[in-house]
């Protein structure tokens, strides 16, 4: 798997966006400026916050000391609270459980790297991520079933969320056979990275309203 693809798309709200919160607490007007032209240049250019970070980690030779691909499983566990663009705003519970599953299941993943030493209680942390996929995608389903006219795009993001969950488990497999951590934490990112596209796949279908011949938004 390339270790870019999640990598490249969760630095920013995992790694980046954390540092531009803190610098706006004392420069707002500079943070705001800084986090827009990331944006947009990461918009421009898919792929240069990672080059970015990585030419970092050479010029200060911390990459041979950082498993980058580590550090942002890490990180995703105390972020994924407070990610509200990762979040859909819609009130309904069917909506919340889908959130509060992808939170979950992200807080789950994160302990992978501290606990793969451990063999009992990562055998825990198995157990629990494959109970979180399992109930995100019954969070799934839980939508699609209430809303059918709008499922196609969600039903896809969910067939690809499950093509990286038996991908994980492989990997859990050879990790086993072979003891190589590194496989084991980019399966987890390329989770996490599906995941939030589940979510963004929904809040583009089911935030987004549609008008019906009387001109009025059409409820799910």
């Amino acid at each position: 798997m390339n270790s870019d693809v999640p990598l490249a798309a969760l630095l920013m709200p995992v790694l980046v966006k954390p540092i531009l919160e803190k610098l706006e607490r004392k420069e707002n007007a500079a943070a705001q400026i800084l986090q827009t032209s990331l944006l947009r240049t990461e918009k421009n250019s898919p792929g240069f916050l990672l080059d970015l970070v990585r030419t970092l980690m050479r010029e200060t030779r911390t990459e041979e000391q950082i498993n980058l691909t580590e550090q942002v499983l890490r990180l995703q566990g105390s972020l994924a609270d407070s990610e509200p663009d990762i979040r859909i705003n819609r009130p309904e519970e069917a909506f919340q459980e889908l959130n509060r599953r992808v939170v979950y299941l992200k807080k789950v993943l994160s302990r992978v790297p501290e606990q793969i030493g451990d063999r009992q209680s990562f055998l825990d942390t198995i157990k629990d991520i494959a109970s979180a996929i399992k109930k995100l995608l019954d969070a799934v389903n839980g939508i699609t079933t209430s809303s059918p006219h709008r499922k196609h795009a969600l039903e896809q993001r969910r067939r690809e969320f499950v093509k990286y969950s038996k991908r994980f488990s492989n990997t859990l497999k050879e990790y086993f056979k072979e003891g190589e951590v590194e496989p084991v934490f980019l399966s987890g990112l390329y989770l996490i990275y599906q995941a939030n596209q589940i979510i963004y796949s929904a809040k583009r279908d089911f935030e987004r309203p549609t008008i019906n011949g009387g001109g009025q938004p059409v409820k799910s």
